[in-house]
Formats: structure tokens, sequence, C-alpha cells
């Protein structure tokens, strides 16, 4: 048999769109540039992707939860450096009206150039990506809010009201899943740079002198959550930033990339930030933001180290990481079938129900098993086209698990389970389906983060 793996983002794109994964957001208005709406499987899968990662981040004695509000005071930004600092450089082509980023092209060979001849750049400029709005009546200065760029300020913010309300001995982390809003110069490919994405964070405040320890251990666990999710080793590394790159607030940074089809690209980010933010927010706000150790009876800020992953990017590296196809070749004949090899952890479909034929006594009794299935996991019913036909598409979506209700079903009080990746089938009791799924789903996750890790 011949695997072949994703080379072309468009395939996925187009997959995406006909399976009910992603749509072009206001569609039927000609679209919005980067703008995306997640369909109902869109919707599962990224709801499991929150769910996996929340659990990994705060089922642990050590994190704790928070959802702080998108609307800030205007003066958190200020104090974060975003007002003055959170900007591209950006360029505009006079002729053609393209526009880059200055530091993302080179400008003597600018990607329009076979088009226009490339001579007619405006010098780069610095272009504010925050998202201005106001609150309340009036239009004026005074008035002025900003869509929250990144999610961490509300968590530093909060750093006093959760660890006294939580009564959290440092180090303890916060984890936050929320929106973000960035107004990017050049947003593309698909959902990995949209203008509108979700973010995926968690501080963790240590004691100054014990960051690089935590920054070591953050670095491993969470590329060992990718791991344990099935994503191939191969599709990963670590990209350490030069002192170039390093954001204003870092004191050290590691990117965790992904093998997209369109290159290299950060996946998570993983930032030692010292203890700029608290710094900052103590100076500007005027609040003593110092933590008090009782052992040592020492005051410090704390540093803190960051683990940034986006929501949406995590979605599109777990599509593009488990589609395949899988060639076989008999008596001369061809055959492809598309597999999402998804986690089952992250699979949007847990299992899906088909009647053998549309005989009114199966039909009856394989609602009566989807019915009771669908009271555990997500589950669809299919009973149109050949069951051969059904598994390619339940293949397609990345389903588990597939249960075919037969005549035999009707006086054995059994039905066929066919596994998605070794296609194997098992004969299971009706009564104990329920826990045979249950049973099942941990084994073949569980053999996805053996094979990986």
């Amino acid at each position: 048999m011949e695997t072949r793996y994703l080379e072309d983002l468009q395939i996925l794109v187009s997959l995406c769109k006909r399976r009910g994964f992603v749509f072009p957001s206001s569609e039927i208005y000609g679209g919005i540039n980067a703008c995306w709406d997640y369909g109902p499987l869109g919707a599962e899968l990224k709801l499991n992707v929150k769910k996996v990662w929340w659990e990994s981040m705060t089922r642990r004695a050590d994190v704790v939860g928070l959802d702080a509000a998108i609307l800030m005071a205007p003066m958190v930004w200020k104090a974060s450096g975003h007002v003055d600092t959170f900007s591209d450089p950006m360029v505009d082509c006079k002729k053609c009206k393209l526009r880059f980023r200055a530091d993302k092209i080179d400008l003597k060979n600018p990607p329009c150039k076979e088009k226009c001849g490339g001579e007619f750049l405006t010098e780069p400029r610095n272009f504010n990506l925050m998202f201005k709005t106001y609150m309340g009546p009036l239009e004026d200065a005074s008035s002025i809010v900003y869509l929250r760029p990144e999610t961490a300020q509300g968590i530093y913010v909060n750093f006093e009201n959760v660890h006294t309300s939580m009564r959290k001995k440092v180090p303890f982390g916060i984890a936050q899943i929320g929106k973000a809003f960035r107004n990017e110069i050049t947003p593309g490919n698909f959902t990995f740079r949209t203008r509108e994405f979700e973010q995926m964070e968690m501080q963790f405040f240590v004691k100054p002198g014990a960051d690089e320890k935590w920054m070591d251990y953050w670095k491993q666990a969470r590329q060992d959550f990718y791991l344990s999710l099935g994503f191939r080793k191969e599709n990963l590394r670590f990209h350490a930033h030069t002192e170039k790159e390093l954001a204003h607030y870092a004191k050290s940074a590691f990117d965790i990339e992904f093998q997209f089809p369109m290159g290299w690209q950060e996946l998570e980010g993983i930032h030692n930030r010292s203890d700029f933010d608290l710094s900052q927010h103590q100076k500007f706000s005027g609040k003593n933001l110092e933590y008090f150790e009782e052992a040592t009876k020492e005051k410090f800020l704390p540093y803190i180290i960051e683990t940034s992953a986006g929501c949406d990017r995590f979605v599109l590296a777990a599509l593009c990481d488990s589609y395949r196809v899988e060639i076989t070749e008999t008596d001369g004949k061809k055959d492809e079938r598309i597999v999402l090899g998804l986690h089952p952890q992250l699979a949007p479909v847990k299992a899906a129900v088909f009647p053998l034929s549309k005989k009114p006594e199966l039909q009856e009794l394989s609602e009566k098993i989807f019915g009771r299935l669908m009271k555990k996991w997500v589950c669809q019913y299919d009973e149109s086209a050949s069951i051969g036909k059904r598994y390619r598409r339940q293949d397609e979506i990345g389903t588990p698990l597939c249960i075919t209700v037969d005549f035999d079903s009707l006086t054995d009080n059994k039905v066929t389970v066919r596994e998605r990746d070794s296609m194997k089938q098992d004969r299971v009791s009706i009564d104990s389906l329920e826990a045979y799924m249950s049973d099942k789903l941990v084994d073949l996750a569980n053999a996805r983060a053996a094979a990986t890790s």
C-alpha cells in the first residue's frame, strides 16, 4: 500500500468546505478577506481541541483557569507596550495597490515584481495591529478602547486576584482560552493567519532564578502534548529565537513549529517573559504586585513562562497532519481511500451507525442504537449508498468507528464495528456496545500516543 500525505493546502480547503469543517465567512455576499466560519464538524473539532488543551493544563494542582473580558482599560495596552510598539512595517505598491509586510519580503524583489515591475513601493511605515473602537455614545479620544490583541494581559492584571482568592503559591499558572483580534497586514494560508482568532494561553509564575528550569520543563511538556495526540514527529521541531527575533518583553523564546504544506510555521510559542509584564502593570497602575514568599520572607515580582498556542492553527495543523491518501492496487486496478487519521479525542464524530439496508426492521434497530450512543458521543446516522461508500464518507471526516446493523443483528443481538485506520472488524453485543466503545476509544488513543512517544 502507498500512502500520500498532504502537500497542497487547497486540497484541504476543498475538503473542509465540502464536508462541513470550515466555510468562507459571509460567502453569500462574496466573503470577507481572511474570515472563516466553522461548520458543524469544524465546530466539534475546535471544541475537542479546546477541551483536551484545557484539561491538560488545568487538571493539575498548580494551574487554574480564567475567562477575562475582551475589552479592557486602555491603559492596560499602554503598559504592555501594545499602543507604542505593537506594529508591523508596511509597504504599498503604488501601481498594483498590493500591500506587504516589509520585514517579510525582499524589497528589491517584491512578490508583485513580475506583475508591475516592483519599482513603485512606498517607504516602509509602521502599522499598529490593534483594532480600535469606542465605548459609549461618543466617538472621541476619551472613549477609545481596543479589541484585545492577545489574552495574556487579562491574566497579568488578575495575578493578584487569582493567587489570593485561590491561595496559590508560586510557582503556579493561569490558563485561558479566548478570542483575540489583530488587524494583520497580510493574512492568509486558510485559517493559519486571520484577523479574528482564538488563543489558548497559560502564564506560569515562577521565582526569579527558577525561570530557566521551568522554561525547559514547559518546552518538553508542550512538545509531549502534541505527540500524545498523534502528531507525527517529523512534522514538529523547535525554533530558538535569535536576539533579533526576540520580542521586547522576552528573555528567551522558542517556537514549536509545524510543517504545514506552505512550510515550517509557528504552532505554539514558549516564552520567558521575565518580570516585564508585572513590573509594567505595577508601574502604570500604581498597585504593588510583588509576591510574598512565606518560607523565605522574601518579596519579589515573579517571572513568567508563557505557553501561547492558537486554537485555529492547532485545528489546521491537526487536519494537515492527519490527512492521508491510501492507494492500493488489486488486479491492476488502483483504489484510493482518503482518511483523516485524527486522534480519537479530537475526531468530531466518534461513531457512525449504518443499517445494512433500508428495511424497516433494520432502520428501527439502527435508530435505537444511534439514539443510545448520541447520549454519550457525537455520532452520525447514514443509510444512503453502499456500505463501502458510507465507510469512505466517515474515513474522510476522521470517524474512528463505524457500526453496521445487519440481518443477523435481528437474531444474535450483535453489530459489526469497523475501525477506521486498520479497517479491522469486531462483532459486538448490542447490550455491551457503549462499554466496548468507551474501551476501544481509549485503546486507540493510547496506541496513537505510544506510536509517537
